[in-house]
């Protein structure tokens, strides 16, 4: 289903898509983000998902059109990799409540929060070497 209307609304850090023949879907800027369609956030295969952390306050920047098919999402934190389709969209917004409960809880499993890092604060993950 193909969204008649996209809005950005930058003050709620939403983005709303109205369609002809159902309800509009509201979704964050935040729940965007962490479930962005790129490599970058899914991996390149199975189990190799990247737990987006600290995206509270992340807001979209700009949106633009990818053909007749998407649209591609440039996020204030530099992610600008993911292409969400018009079906990609609309799977969100149906299970938008299953998947957020689901990204709270691998949050909390990993130890991990929403906030942000203060702006003075550099991570640098290291992964263990297997023997």
């Amino acid at each position: 289903m193909v969204p008649t209307e996209i809005k950005l609304h930058r003050k709620s850090a939403t983005l709303e898509l109205t369609y002809a023949r159902r309800e509009p879907v509201v979704l964050s800027a935040e729940f965007l983000r962490v479930n962005s369609p790129s490599a970058e956030v899914r991996g390149h295969g199975r189990s190799q998902e990247v737990l987006q952390t600290g995206k509270r306050y992340v807001a979209i920047k700009h949106i633009e059109s990818v053909g007749n098919y998407a649209i591609k999402i440039n996020f204030d934190d530099g992610h600008d990799s993911g292409i969400y389709s018009w079906d990609y969209l609309l799977e969100l917004g149906e299970n938008e409540g299953s998947l957020w409960q689901d990204y709270l809880a691998r949050l909390q499993q990993n130890g991990q929060t929403r906030e942000p890092l203060p702006a003075d604060t550099q991570v640098i993950q290291i992964k263990p070497v297997a023997d």
